[in-house]
């Protein structure tokens, strides 16, 4: 079993930046790909980010290339995604997400089987 637990979300101005940090327990953090997704109100779950085991490939959606960045700290079991430049339309809860499958060598959008709680940012224009 895996335990994912978001952080740093709030409430920002457009043009504002935040930090969320999702810390991982319960298995080989370091040997699974991470992901971010989020989910605005009445719209369905989207993939954000993604990073493979090794921190080596990034992958993100269109909407918020050059404006976020996901990382990882294997060390500190923990997943990170820096969101600059922040617009309204990024108003959702983000959801933190751990891979199926060891040691995937690419990003997938698809295959994540443990969620955390979420943790909710809004932007204000």
């Amino acid at each position: 079993q895996v335990q994912l637990v978001e952080s740093g979300g709030g409430l920002v101005q457009a043009g504002g930046s935040l930090r969320l940090s999702c810390a991982a327990s319960g298995r080989t953090f370091s040997s699974y790909a991470m992901g971010w997704f989020r989910q605005a109100p009445g719209k369905e779950r989207e993939f954000v980010a993604g990073v493979t085991w090794s921190g080596g490939s990034t992958d993100y959606t269109a909407s918020v290339k050059g404006r976020f960045t996901i990382s990882r700290d294997n060390a500190k079991n923990t997943v990170y995604l820096q969101m600059n430049s922040l617009k309204p339309e990024d108003t959702a809860v983000y959801y933190c997400a751990a891979d199926q499958s060891e040691y995937r060598y690419y990003v997938s959008r698809v295959a994540y089987t443990y969620w955390g709680q979420g943790t909710q940012v809004t932007v204000s224009s």
